[in-house]
């Protein structure tokens, strides 16, 4: 409910503060007084986007604020969705600034516009008959079916189970998209693959392989060369090592004069073991090396494959290509993995499905049982109201669709005269017949749902008498148990109160200003007795005001 509503700045209001209680709180005024500025400040506070024009002094900054107390509606999982901390006691807060932006904060926190929509219908719900009305809504006229049917636990369950239900399928669909696209490259990835696995790429060394080529291409040349470099080092004649050798025993009969001498004599000993390790080895190389053109073909063979793989993938090496074939493998698994996951997901479906459809059969279930008490106690409430002949019909079928609010389809038919068609409601009832129908649904749902803060504008119109006496029997009915604030020029409602706000507007010097004050007792009998007789209050107005307050 909400507790104190600020204004400043706003249309004719410069500023006011109102605090407001629970039960019925009427508000009356003269027509043009502002009644209809404290809607409109009412709507920007809950999410109605904001005009310049609205603002009273444009230079200045316009606030409306509002605080509620909402500890037990049940409104936790609401701002959770919209990324709010829940308050028991929550402060909103619009500002229109001088150059026409506007704000919004929830406890202190800046919110989006979207965010405080979303929040509003929570809050407080304004009721106009010049307004499109929510009663012709299915969704709403659902709502009302499931509040007298019992459904939120179930509704909840069907709508956990339809959120699942749409997310399954919304993955199946992007697997079977994903499979769709990688069918088209299936056969051109396994290819590939083939080609790379062919290769058998983890036995191949790339330089071990060029070496093997170059030393079978050049077989002859290189023997050829370790023979002469044999020849260099160990041929009696010429060769390098025999005269190392004459050398070394030529200082071998001097290096005990000197220690000078012991050393050249040491280097050169070394050098000779040197030269002789290397004359064995070239021995024995060339000894192996010999032309053997099939291994020669062989090798020629891999070195080429491996070079049109590294051109092909534009890679160099032989471990860059190894890392292509990993991937490869990986993505043709994948694809071929795709039918098992679809598979999976489809039999996951079907178990969703089959779960929700039958969570859905019992809200329909439920719905159809709900459904005579509804149309009974609409009409009772009808009744007195001066629609005596109203009926409706309630159409209530099960479709093939999931909807959020369960498979059903809903069509309200209404009559409200004896002899006469049904026909939908939004075309057959007429604008104050449509009132009184909404103010029959609110009074039917105050029974069995925590509803928000209602405000009903003039939902009296076109309305007297003994009318005006059960109208006003209702709003009262239904204030003890939801907080009403009725807009209305009725006396007969107005005396059904709580409390009662007095908008009225002043002039002074040049500027007409609107003020709002909350009545006290003898404040009450004179402002009935007004909206009974007129400005000039009579005895008999007063008399008569004072017999509707009792």
């Amino acid at each position: 409910m909400i507790t104190n509503l600020a204004i400043k700045n706003y249309a004719l209001i410069e500023d006011i503060r109102v605090d407001f209680n629970e039960g019925l709180t009427i508000i009356t005024g003269e027509t043009g007084a502002g009644k209809s500025i404290l809607l409109g400040a009412l709507a920007l506070l809950l999410g109605k986007r904001a005009d310049l024009n609205s603002v009273k002094d444009s230079s200045k900054k316009c606030v409306i604020e509002g605080c509620f107390s909402i500890k037990n509606y049940g409104l936790k999982y609401v701002f959770e969705e919209n990324d709010l901390d829940f308050e028991p006691h929550t402060i909103i807060r619009r500002e229109i600034l001088p150059g026409g932006k506007s704000r919004a904060f929830v406890n202190d926190t800046p919110v989006a516009l979207t965010q405080l929509q979303a929040l509003a219908p929570h809050l407080i719900d304004i009721h106009s008959q010049h307004e499109t009305l929510e009663v012709v809504s299915e969704n709403f006229q659902m709502e009302v079916i499931d509040a007298l049917a019992g459904n939120d636990a179930l509704l909840k369950s069907y709508q956990a189970q339809f959120a699942d239900f749409r997310a399954i399928s919304e993955k199946l669909s992007a697997i079977k998209f994903q499979k769709e696209n990688a069918l088209k490259e299936l056969d051109y990835n396994t290819f590939l693959f083939s080609e790379l696995q062919q290769a058998d790429l983890k036995k191949l060394n790339q330089q071990d392989l060029e070496e093997t080529f170059e030393t079978l291409n050049n077989a002859e040349a290189i023997q050829e060369a370790l023979s002469n470099v044999n020849k260099y080092l160990d041929e009696d004649q010429i060769g390098s090592l025999q005269t190392a050798k004459e050398a070394r025993i030529v200082l071998g009969r001097i290096k005990e004069f000197s220690k000078t001498f012991e050393d050249y004599w040491q280097r050169l000993n070394s050098a000779i073991i040197e030269l002789e390790d290397i004359s064995n080895e070239v021995g024995a190389t060339a000894e192996k090396i010999e032309a053997d053109p099939e291994m020669l073909f062989q090798v020629n063979e891999k070195l080429q494959t491996l070079y049109k793989l590294q051109q092909k993938h534009s890679v160099s090496t032989v471990s860059e290509l190894i890392e292509i074939e990993n991937e490869l493998e990986e993505k043709v698994n994948t694809t071929l993995g795709l039918d098992d996951q679809i598979e999976k997901l489809e039999k996951e479906k079907k178990e969703l499905q089959e779960t929700t459809l039958k969570t859905s059969a019992e809200l329909h279930s439920k719905r159809f049982e709900a459904i005579p008490i509804l149309k009974r106690k609409l009409e009772e409430t009808l009744f007195p109201l001066g629609l005596p002949n109203a009926q409706f019909q309630f159409e209530l079928s099960a479709s093939e669709n999931f909807k959020n609010n369960g498979t059903d389809t809903l069509q309200l038919l209404f009559t409200a005269n004896k002899g006469l068609a049904f026909g939908p409601l939004k075309k057959v009832a007429s604008g104050g017949e449509m009132s009184r129908i909404m103010l029959a649904v609110k009074a039917v749902l105050a029974e069995y749902k925590k509803l928000p803060t209602i405000v009903f504008d003039e939902i009296d119109t076109g309305v007297s008498g003994e009318i005006a006496n059960k109208m006003a029997g209702i709003l009262h009915q239904m204030s003890k148990s939801i907080q009403l604030l009725s807009i209305t020029h009725l006396p007969q409602i107005a005396a059904k109160g709580d409390h009662h706000i007095k908008i009225y507007k002043e002039d002074s010097n040049d500027l007409t200003t609107t003020h709002l004050k909350v009545l006290d007792e003898e404040e009450r009998i004179v402002e009935i007795a007004e909206m009974l007789g007129g400005k000039n209050v009579s005895e008999a107005a007063i008399a008569n005001a004072k017999e509707l307050l009792n």
